[in-house]
């Protein structure tokens, strides 16, 4: 669980939220950040990565139990990204695919 006001001054970074509750957008401000499904494969995989890790430094039986049960746990999973790191981040995408369309 989060407290609430969770994103309020988050300017940078990428947060993954399990909100098995459904209740995390109501805690969360939403004038900073955008909050996603999770539905690309690099965020799929990058979000495995992290909870095996987890479960690596940690034993939490929780990270455990979400990667028993990846495929039904991942939906559950909220990609919480601020507005203007995704800003910076698409147009970097866009600055790589002017350099490679004149390259």
């Amino acid at each position: 669980k989060t407290g609430r006001n969770f994103g309020a001054g988050m300017s940078g970074g990428i947060a993954y939220i399990f909100d098995q509750e459904n209740t995390f957008e109501e805690r969360c401000n939403l004038e900073m950040v955008a909050l996603e499904r999770i539905v690309e494969n690099d965020d799929i995989a990058e979000l495995q990565r992290l909870v095996e890790k987890h479960v690596t430094y940690t034993g939490s039986q929780i990270a455990k139990n979400i990667l028993s049960n990846w495929a039904s746990s991942l939906s559950a999973f909220v990609k919480v990204m601020p507005l203007d790191y995704k800003r910076v981040l698409e147009q970097q995408r866009k600055d790589k695919l002017t350099e490679v369309g004149h390259g």
